[in-house]
């Protein structure tokens, strides 16, 4: 194995991504036009011309990411590139979905209802403003749990991001997770600080989500996956449907375990991460997880160029 196909998650969205990719390869273009007709409506028009406000909304943000990571991929193999045998996928959080759908386990219109759904669901979960999420930097997993079971003394607080060594993300109550912020810097943390996110995802607050999205799946054709996909909740490989579709529910309040997934990947012989779509967040990551990685990003029309020559 050598080579990782990676696909970002949510807070990697750009009004205008993928744009410039549409207009270079009908391919790319198809795609969209795809995930338009999926979802009813034109959300490539949301997401090139924003406004930025509605885009980051998580029901278009998580369709609209990976609309942009299979225009990407539709770019590459136009270009004589694609997943070969011998490779694997993976995402991060909503991620896991384009990874899925990549490597042809998931159809691309189900892939953006999913996504849509999945989306509405983890906002309708918690009312707003009663959760939180915040990043913890330069402390370890093991430190940062402590400070959750510290900071949850009556509500929710857990490590729902393990990112990479000097990162991990607490979701949960919106005051416990305040505690967090406050006992993290107590306890020699480089940053700690609140995200601008609008619920408190992979964490036991998700609960009724992960519901809606067990019986959404049920109602879908999963596909064994053309190549093995590094599942959030078990930093594993999965290859088979009916275990993908209990981690994708699991996912939901599960914590994204990417630290030990691209651990995972390095310990069976990746030397490179392609990170399709918008955004170079993972590729930071895998740097400050496995300095034996090389990382790429694949998110413009001389980048898709760039890598398929080098394929």
């Amino acid at each position: 194995m050598s080579r990782a196909f990676i696909f970002p998650g949510q807070g990697a969205q750009a009004v205008g991504m993928g744009r410039a990719l549409a207009e270079t390869w009908p391919e790319a273009a198809a795609v969209f036009a795809e995930v338009d007709d999926a979802l009813g409506e034109n959300l490539s028009a949301l997401i090139w011309d924003g406004p930025a406000e509605a885009l980051t909304l998580t029901a278009n943000a998580q369709p609209a990411l990976m609309a942009t990571s299979m225009a990407a991929m539709a770019a590459l193999r136009a270009e004589g590139a694609e997943i070969a045998a011998g490779d694997c996928v993976a995402g991060h959080s909503l991620g896991e979905y384009s990874a899925l759908c990549a490597a042809g386990a998931l159809d691309l219109g189900d892939t953006a209802r999913l996504l849509r759904l999945r989306g509405a669901a983890m906002q309708a979960a918690v009312p707003v403003g009663a959760g939180a999420m915040a990043a913890i930097l330069g402390l370890d997993l093991a430190a940062v749990e402590a400070v959750a079971s510290e900071a949850a003394q009556d509500g929710v607080c857990e490590a729902a991001n393990d990112n990479d060594p000097a990162q991990v993300v607490v979701s949960g109550d919106a005051a416990a997770v305040a505690r967090a912020v406050d006992l993290a810097k107590a306890r020699g943390a480089k940053r700690a600080m609140l995200l601008p996110v609008s619920a408190p995802f992979h964490c036991a607050m998700m609960a009724p989500a992960a519901e809606a999205m067990a019986e959404a799946l049920a109602s879908v054709t999963v596909h064994a996956p053309r190549v093995p996909i590094i599942a959030n909740v078990t930093a594993a490989p999965v290859t088979t449907p009916d275990e993908i579709r209990k981690l994708l529910v699991l996912q939901v309040t599960g914590r994204v375990r990417w630290r030990e997934s691209v651990g995972w990947m390095a310990a069976n012989g990746v030397t490179e991460t392609w990170e399709v779509g918008a955004g170079r967040a993972l590729g930071g990551m895998v740097k400050r997880i496995a300095r034996d990685i090389a990382p790429r990003s694949i998110g413009t029309p001389d980048e898709v160029r760039a890598a398929a020559g080098h394929r």
